[in-house]
C-alpha cells in the first residue's frame, strides 16, 4: 500500500482573521511518534483513534505537536495515558485559530463521538426557571425551560421540579398575581367571573377587573425582588406601603402588609443562608473512587443555595482536572439558560481556564472568574459540595452492590446462562374486553432505560385474550431483533400461559433468550397465612420455561425486589397509557375504539343520534335504530360504554406518576399512532 504525501505546513491563521478552522492533513499508519512530530504547532483538537477509525479521546491544545508529544512519550504523567496510547493507532487533529475555537470544537467532537477515554455531559436538557413579561396587561409568573432574549425577566435555574413548585407557592401566598393562561384569562372574562383563585386569595382578579392597575404592578415588582433574593428592598418596600396605608387610615390594608412583612421573613429564613455577601455563584466538586466519579454542583443565588445537582460518571480514565475542565465546557454549553454566573468556584485546578473564561465572555457578554476555593465563605460552600458529592457517590456505590448482588441471586436461583444486566418486561392490559394495550420497559443493570420503553396498541387480537394479545406484541418485538438487539432476559408479567406463548413466538422466529414469567399466588393455591382473601401479601412466583413448579424466593431477596420493580413498572406504564386512552372520551376519536364498528357505521352513529354525547347514552334500544347497527353491534357498543364510565378516574382520584422532564406540560394524546411509540 502505497503511503500517503507527506504532510504539509500548516500555517496558523492570523489573528482577526476569516480563516477558523482547518482540517490538517490524515496522518499515515505510521508509529504515533513519527505522527506526532508531524504535527503542527498550532492550536486545535486531536483525536486519538484506534485501528477501526473509533474516536478513543478528543482533546485541546494551545500547541498540538508538543501536547500529542507528551501523550506518546510518556511525559504526561497521568495513570491513565499508557492505557489511551496502547488501544491508539492513529492521531488526528484539526487547527483553530485560538483555544477558545478549540474548546468549541472538543466539546462538539465529544457530544458526537462519545469517546471512551472522555467524560460526557449526557443529560444537556436546559435548566427550569420563572418568566415574568412587564409588557403583558396582567403580568404573571411562569415556567420555562429557554432564556430568550425577548425583553422578559428570567429567575433561576431550578434544578428540579420540586424547588420550582415550592417556590411558586411561596410567590402564591405572598405577591397574588395570575397563573392562568391567555386563553383561560379571556375565557373568565367573557364570564364576568372570577375563578376559584380569587376566591382562595391567590389571584386580585384581573380578568374581571377586580384589581387595581397600579396595585398590580407593585405586586410584580415585589414577586421580582423576592425572586432576586433581594429580601431586604423588599421588606423595605412593603413597610413604607404599611405605613402609607395607616397614615390614610386603611387599617384592613395595614394589616394585610404587616402579614405579608411576617410571610416574606418567615420565607427568607427557611432558605439556608451560606454566605454574607450576596454574590452569584456555582459551586463544583468532585469524589472520585478509582474509575467511579460524583460531580456536585450547588448554585448559589444572592448568597443562598437556591439547587443542587449531583452528575454521576462511570469508568472515567482522566485526572480530576481535566474531568472539571470538560464538564464546563459542557456544562455551559447548552445555551443561555445555562449562563454562568459571575464567579465560579471549585475543588481542583486545571489547564487553560483563561480560554473558558473568556469563550463564555464573549458568547453571555459578561466576565466571569473561575478560582479554586481555599479559605473564607467560598472554602465553605466547596466543603459542602465535597461533603455532598462523597455522599452520593458512597450512594450510588452501595446501590450498584445492591444490583450486583441482586443479579448474580437472580442468575444463580433461576439457573440463568447468562447474568441478566439487560432484563425487558412485558405487561397487556384491556378494559373490560375493550381498548387493549400492551408495554414494555426496559432496565440495564438495575436502572430504567426510559428511551426504550414502548406502547403497543393490540391492532389484530381479541382484547379481551390475553395470551393472543402477548403473541401480538412478542412478534412485532421479535421482528424488529435486528435494530434492537434481544435483552439478556425477557420477563411477562404472568405465568405458566404467558411464558408458554413466549416460548412459541421465539420457537417460530428462530431465537433464544431467557424467559422468566412473575406472579401473584391466587388465593385458592396456598393456606398460607400471607395470603389473604381480603387483599393482604401475596407470594409471588417465578416461571421458567421446561420447569414444572414455579420458582418462589424469599419476599426480602434483592432478586426479587427489583423483578418485582421492573413487572411494577411496566404494569403502571402499560395503565397510564389505558387511561390516556380512556381520557379521549369526550373526544370524536373514541368512536375509532369501538369493538367491530368500523367508518360507515360511525357515521351512521354520529349522523342519526346526532354527537359522541347522545352515542354514549342512548340505550341498546335506541342503538338498533341507527341504520346498520345490528343486535351484536348493539351490544358491544352499550358494554364498551359502560366498562368506559365505570372505569373513569372520579374527581379526585390520583393521576399516575408522569414520567416525564420536570415542569413540562403532560399532553393527551387525540389520537395514537398505530404501531410502537416511546416514551414521552
Amino acid at each position: 500500500m502505497a503511503e500517503d504525501p507527506e504532510p504539509r505546513d500548516v500555517a496558523e491563521p492570523d489573528e482577526g482573521s476569516d480563516e477558523k478552522i482547518v482540517a490538517a492533513p490524515r496522518p499515515s499508519r505510521v508509529p504515533l511518534a513519527e505522527q506526532a512530530a508531524q504535527l503542527p504547532t498550532s492550536p486545535g483538537v486531536y483525536q486519538f483513534k484506534n485501528e477501526r477509525g473509533t474516536v478513543l479521546y478528543v482533546g485541546k491544545a494551545q500547541n498540538l505537536r508538543s501536547r500529542v508529544r507528551q501523550y506518546v512519550g510518556g511525559g504526561d504523567g497521568r495513570y491513565q495515558i499508557p492505557a489511551l496510547v496502547e488501544r491508539s493507532s492513529d492521531v488526528e487533529v484539526l487547527v483553530t485559530g485560538n483555544v477558545k475555537e478549540a474548546l468549541l470544537l472538543e466539546n462538539e467532537l465529544i457530544k458526537q463521538h462519545k469517546p471512551a477515554f472522555n467524560v460526557r455531559l449526557r443529560d444537556d436538557k436546559q435548566y427550569l426557571a420563572l418568566r415574568i413579561d412587564e409588557s403583558e396587561d396582567w403580568p404573571r409568573v411562569t415556567m420555562v425551560r429557554k432564556f430568550r432574549k425577548d425583553g422578559a425577566q428570567y429567575f433561576g435555574p431550578y434544578t428540579s421540579s420540586v424547588a420550582l413548585k415550592s417556590s411558586l407557592s411561596k410567590l402564591r401566598r405572598l405577591f397574588p398575581l395570575r397563573s392562568c393562561t391567555e386563553g383561560t384569562f379571556k375565557d373568565y372574562a367573557r364570564r364576568g367571573r372570577p375563578c376559584i383563585e380569587y376566591e382562595m386569595k391567590r389571584c386580585l382578579g384581573p380578568c374581571v377587573d377586580l384589581a387595581d392597575k397600579a396595585a398590580y404592578t407593585e405586586q410584580v415588582k415585589g414577586t421580582m425582588l423576592f425572586l432576586r433574593g433581594k429580601s431586604r428592598e423588599l421588606v423595605e418596600n412593603i413597610e413604607r406601603e404599611m405605613r402609607e396605608a395607616a397614615a390614610e387610615e386603611r387599617f384592613e390594608d395595614a394589616a394585610r402588609l404587616r402579614d405579608r412583612i411576617q410571610a416574606v421573613g418567615r420565607t427568607i429564613e427557611s432558605q439556608q443562608i451560606v454566605t454574607e455577601g450576596g454574590v452569584d455563584r456555582d459551586v463544583f466538586a468532585i469524589a472520585r473512587e478509582g474509575g467511579e466519579l460524583e460531580v456536585q454542583v450547588l448554585h448559589v443565588r444572592e448568597g443562598r443555595v437556591i439547587g443542587a445537582r449531583s452528575v454521576p460518571f462511570s469508568s472515567v480514565r482522566i485526572d480530576d482536572g481535566e474531568v472539571m475542565e470538560s464538564f464546563l465546557g459542557q456544562f455551559y454549553g447548552s445555551g443561555e439558560a445555562h449562563a454562568p454566573p459571575r464567579e465560579i468556584l471549585t475543588n481542583v485546578d486545571f489547564e487553560d481556564e483563561g480560554a473558558l473564561v473568556e469563550l463564555w465572555r464573549e458568547r453571555f457578554e459578561r466576565a466571569v472568574t473561575i478560582r479554586r476555593a481555599q479559605r473564607g465563605a467560598g472554602k465553605r460552600l466547596v466543603e459542602i459540595a465535597e461533603r455532598n458529592a462523597k455522599l452520593a457517590l458512597g450512594t450510588r456505590l452501595a446501590a450498584r452492590e445492591s444490583v450486583d448482588t441482586a443479579l448474580d441471586e437472580l442468575e444463580e436461583k433461576c439457573r440463568l446462562s447468562v447474568r441478566p444486566r439487560r432484563i425487558e418486561c412485558y405487561d397487556v392490559s384491556n378494559l373490560q374486553g375493550t381498548l387493549a394495550v400492551a408495554s414494555r420497559v426496559a432496565f440495564t443493570d438495575g436502572e430504567p432505560v426510559k428511551k426504550d420503553y414502548r406502547r403497543y396498541r393490540i391492532k389484530e387480537a381479541e382484547a379481551g385474550d390475553d395470551y393472543a394479545c402477548m403473541r401480538e406484541v412478542l412478534d412485532r418485538r421479535l421482528r424488529r431483533v435486528d435494530s434492537e438487539p434481544l435483552p439478556d432476559l425477557l420477563m411477562v408479567d404472568g405465568g405458566r400461559g404467558q411464558v408458554g406463548v413466549v416460548m412459541a413466538a421465539l420457537e417460530d422466529a428462530g431465537l433464544e433468550v431467557e424467559v422468566l414469567g412473575i406472579s401473584k399466588e391466587r388465593d385458592d393455591e396456598s393456606p398460607s397465612v400471607r395470603v389473604k382473601r381480603g387483599g393482604g401479601l401475596k407470594a409471588e412466583r417465578l416461571f421458567k420455561p421446561g420447569r414444572a413448579n414455579p420458582i418462589q424466593l424469599p419476599p426480602s431477596s434483592r432478586g426479587m425486589l427489583l423483578l418485582q420493580r421492573i413487572r411494577d413498572e411496566s404494569h403502571r406504564f402499560a395503565i397510564e397509557f389505558q387511561r390516556e386512552l380512556r381520557s379521549k372520551v369526550n373526544l370524536t376519536s373514541i368512536l375509532e375504539e369501538l369493538p367491530g364498528i368500523g367508518p360507515t357505521k360511525r357515521r351512521a352513529l354520529l349522523k342519526t343520534l346526532g354527537s359522541l354525547r347522545a352515542v354514549r347514552s342512548a340505550s341498546h334500544a335506541k342503538l338498533l335504530e341507527v341504520p346498520g347497527i345490528s343486535e351484536k353491534d348493539a351490544s358491544s357498543i352499550r358494554t364498551f360504554f359502560d366498562a368506559l364510565m365505570a372505569s373513569a378516574p372520579t374527581p379526585g382520584e390520583d393521576e399516575p406518576e408522569a414520567e416525564q422532564t420536570p415542569g413540562a406540560s403532560r399532553v393527551l394524546p387525540v389520537a395514537w399512532p398505530a404501531d410502537e411509540s416511546r416514551e414521552g
